[in-house]
Formats: C-alpha cells, structure tokens, sequence
C-alpha cells in the first residue's frame, strides 16, 4: 500500500469548533499522537490523502478515494486545491490506465475531486467506481459532487453501486460504516505476510477521537451512528493487530487505541 499525499492545509474553522465536546485530557492526548495537526491559534492542519494498493503480481492498482482535485473541482470553496495526486502517481510509477478500481469512501468533495475532470471525463479512464448504494441515494441532487461524480461515471457506465459489505478481490473487502455519511464505507487490506491495513475514510478524521472514539466531529450526518462505527472499527483493528490507514491526519499510519478489558 502507497500513501499518497494530494494536498496539506487548514480546516475553515479551529479544532474545537469542530469537536465541540473533547475535553481538555482529549485534546492534550491528539496532540502527542498527532502533534503535525496542531495548528497556530487553535487551527487544525490536515492532510488530504488517498491510498493506492497493488495488485498480488503487479498486474494493476485500486485506488481508495480520489483527493481533492484540480484547482475547478468541487472541493475549490474550502479545500486547498489543485491536489498533487497526477504527479505523485507518475512519481510511484503508476499509470493512470492500470488502476482498474477506485474505491470512495464516501461522496464529499475532498474525497472525490479526482474523478473526473472538468469536462466529466473521468480522470481513470479503465477503473470502474465503487461507492455504496445508500450514498448515491442520500446525496442531494444540487451537490456538486452529483455533476461532478455521479452523473459522469453512470454515463459511462463505470459506477459501481454496492450494498453492505463486500469482498471486492482476495484481500480487500468494502466495510460499511455509516454515520459520517449514511453510505460511508472503510477498507480492509490484508497482508498474508505482514500486517492487516483497515482504511478508515473519515470516520476518524481528527487525533482527539483516536484519544476518546466517543468525540463526535461536527459535520457528522450521524454523530450516534458514526460513533458506533468508529468504535466497532477501531475494535476490529486492535482484535487483528491491523495498523489504521488515515485521510486527514498528519500521519498516514497509526496504531489503533487499546480496547480496555472487559
């Protein structure tokens, strides 16, 4: 698995706005796990990454989530476009055409900017897309991500609508974690010969709530639902041993809590 760095920037509103219920205990431990995302004058600095994982032999790549895209993407108001994700895949040696598969976690816009471009050509010309039914459904039509994204990939045939969990290939299964969005799915990468990888999309965006699973972020669909699936997800990773893969903190790999003994 390659980690791919699209884009580094500032939230549009401090950290504690953003997770109004940590307490002062969660943000003091965020901040050791993940001192990179402490901004000046409370910002949270974040990154915006994507995944690429390869085939057993070299024969292709999946792709889980496709960044914040081109500078007219429609991640444009808030993210800090344009990403670097067609430069840091020429640098990794892998050619747009041989990604067969793009996984999204879910549809916002810094997730899905490299889908497509401009013109609703989308940006992996061979790939087909998949993205859980009950997130197509939930999207509002006036969303740009639905033009963008949606509309696009039906047209030609490359989106791929799936319901609850999946086994996409030997060795990656989709993993549906609502809450976040009502579709949000994580990824489960297995290693036979090393460490299991479960990517998390954001359903942990933010060190506080690897500190406390419990602090719910501010633009949850589902803060009650998304809570359970945080902290199903992260007791799944300490019951594998499996290490987490994040989006948005400033480390790409990190270690899940420790689930207390019962």
């Amino acid at each position: 698995m390659t980690a791919l760095l699209d884009a580094t920037g500032m939230f549009f509103k401090p950290a504690r706005e953003a997770f109004p219920g940590a307490l002062a205990a969660d943000w003091a431990a965020a901040a050791a796990l993940d001192p990179g995302a402490v901004g000046p004058d409370g910002a949270w600095r974040l990154d915006f990454r994507c995944f690429a994982v390869a085939d057993p032999g070299g024969t292709g790549w999946t792709l889980i989530d496709a960044g914040v895209g081109p500078a007219e993407g429609p991640g444009a108001p808030w993210c800090p476009v344009p990403g670097r994700l067609p430069e840091l895949l020429v640098e990794a040696g892998i050619d747009r055409g041989d990604v067969h598969t793009v996984i999204l976690t879910h549809l916002h816009e810094d997730h899905t900017g490299w889908v497509a471009d401009a013109a609703g050509r989308p940006f992996f010309p061979q790939a087909r897309y998949v993205v859980q039914g009950a997130e197509t459904a939930a999207l509002d039509r006036a969303d740009p991500v639905w033009s963008w994204v949606v509309e696009p990939l039906r047209a030609t045939g490359q989106l791929t609508e799936i319901e609850g969990r999946h086994r996409l290939r030997p060795g990656v299964t989709l993993l549906p974690t609502p809450g976040h969005t009502p579709g949000h799915q994580s990824v489960l990468v297995e290693h036979p010969d090393g460490r299991d990888v479960l990517v998390t999309g954001d359903l942990l965006v933010h060190a506080v709530q690897l500190a406390d699973p419990a602090v719910a972020y501010a633009h949850e669909r589902d803060p009650a639902t998304a809570r359970a699936s945080r902290e199903e997800l992260l007791a799944r990773a300490a019951g594998r041993g499996a290490v987490l893969a994040t989006a948005h903190l400033t480390r790409p790999f990190v270690e899940p809590p420790e689930v207390p003994s019962p």
